[in-house]
């Protein structure tokens, strides 16, 4: 998998320097500098610490399993161009070395729900999707909410099974305009996804 997150820093300086320090015990395979400057932090075939406790479908050591980027933002800030032109690009790359499914590139909220939030409501998920480095609901038809639990946990948000909580990531990345309760089109969406993108069924592209 390759896992988003943003520095929640002052600057990618300040990231770069908390990610190298032994003392810290937190890394990440690459960094993004707001000017699209990617920095190699830890080879992909490596371990970094990135992820920490959580799960997606069923992998629950989600650090043995993942690259981590981290892109310096505030985690308020729309991100700059130059940083997702860089992304694009290095996505582009780990899909070929790993034969990654656009379907297993998530966010650090994805895996934690409820621990983190990042890349956060701010980030441009729907452009990624569309140049096949993400993916995105389509042909969306309103479904009953009491589907909604069930489909996002195949999807693979398996780290929990609080309805609220699930409800909040979600929307977080797919919907994050909206307000209210739980709707049936959250449900709607999370079903689509779930029937076009089963976790863990089809992992790698072939």
């Amino acid at each position: 998998m390759v896992v988003l997150h943003y520095t929640a820093m002052k600057s990618a300086a300040a990231a770069r320097d908390t990610l190298c320090s032994p003392a810290n015990e937190v890394s990440a395979h690459y960094l993004i500098a707001e000017d699209g400057e990617v920095m190699s932090l830890v080879p992909e075939a490596l371990r970094a610490w990135h992820a920490g406790a959580g799960r997606w479908g069923a992998v629950a050591d989600v650090n043995s399993h993942s690259i981590g980027i981290e892109i310096a933002n505030d985690g308020l800030s729309p991100f700059a161009a130059p940083q997702m032109d860089a992304l694009v690009d290095l996505l582009q790359g780990i899909k070929v070395r790993w034969d990654i499914r656009p379907e297993r590139v998530i966010g650090h909220s994805d895996m934690a729900p409820g621990r983190k939030i990042d890349p956060g409501g701010r980030f441009d998920w729907r452009r990624l999707a569309l140049m096949s480095h993400a993916v995105w609901p389509e042909d969306v038809a309103p479904q009953d909410t009491a589907f909604f639990a069930p489909r996002m946990r195949a999807f693979g948000y398996t780290a929990t099974d609080d309805v609220d909580l699930l409800l909040s990531v979600f929307r977080m990345r797919f919907r994050p305009w909206a307000t209210g309760p739980l709707d049936e089109v959250d449900a709607g969406m999370i079903s689509d996804l779930a029937r076009r993108f089963p976790v863990d069924v089809n992992p790698t592209s072939t």
